[in-house]
């Protein structure tokens, strides 16, 4: 029973520190999103829905789907990190890009890997009430 208790415990740890980066996002995200997704601040009601990631010609292709749940519009500032088989960043990395997101609306973001290195990616997102 004892060590039941502390497997069941040493689980809970396991699964938190693995979420720790999901917790700060909109439950509506799903967690194999969130976990690609680095949020700098609050989402202001603004949540990642959807990401499909495929590979082209040997390049990852990504398109991102932000939904506003707000009825007040939000300013999104985003970039793209990609990542190789070790997690080092691929190529210079993308400038930041602002975008609009009309309350209750969405958006879709897009971007191409700089180079077939490239094996993951992380989208950065910083949220702001207009």
């Amino acid at each position: 029973m004892h060590s039941t208790r502390i497997l069941a415990a040493a689980l809970t740890a396991l699964a938190l520190a693995g979420n720790a980066s999901a917790q700060q996002h909109d439950p509506a995200t799903p967690l194999a999103v969130a976990s690609k997704v680095m949020l700098r601040g609050e989402a202001h009601d603004v949540a990642v829905r959807e990401m499909r990631i495929v590979r082209r010609n040997d390049i990852l292709v990504v398109q991102a789907d932000l939904a506003n749940m707000g009825r007040t519009d939000r300013t999104v500032f985003y970039r793209f990190r990609w990542l190789d088989n070790v997690g080092n960043q691929v190529g210079d990395g993308e400038s930041w890009k602002q975008m609009s997101v009309l309350g209750l609306g969405q958006q879709t973001v897009k971007s191409v890997a700089p180079h077939a290195a490239a094996v993951d990616l992380r989208l950065e997102m910083n949220v702001e009430p207009r």
